[in-house]
């Protein structure tokens, strides 16, 4: 089955905003940091931080707060309007989904072999 990826280009800065960016909070939010965010991911901690960098400077509240280590560990926090922001780009997704799926499966349906989705052995 055929499915839409969905990507905002926000402001005049054109600050992406997509899946990987999405799930990157995500786990910020379930591993309380960066970097252990990052090794969840596959990602490099470098990598994580210049793109959660790019969302704080897209936006006039950060949708990240992180805290220097030192006795107490330090860490990363998602901040409530990055719930939101998390929240409302699943419903954008969602409600993209709903508009194109009737194409989509026109389009499947009219898929080369060697494109569709191999069926299970039974």
């Amino acid at each position: 089955m055929s499915r839409v990826r969905l990507a905002l280009y926000l402001g005049e800065q054109q600050h992406k905003l997509g899946p990987g960016k999405v799930r990157l909070l995500e786990a910020i939010r379930d591993h309380g940091s960066i970097s252990a965010a990052a090794r969840s991911m596959g990602m490099a901690y470098r990598h994580a931080w210049e793109l959660i960098d790019d969302l704080n400077r897209c936006f006039a509240m950060p949708v990240v707060e992180s805290s220097v280590g030192g006795r107490e560990g330090g860490g990363a926090a998602v901040t409530d309007w990055g719930k939101e922001l998390i929240e409302r780009f699943h419903v954008m997704q969602a409600a993209t989904d709903r508009a194109i799926r009737a194409d989509l499966d026109a389009l499947d349906a009219r898929l080369a072999e060697r494109a569709r989705p191999r069926k299970p052995r039974s």
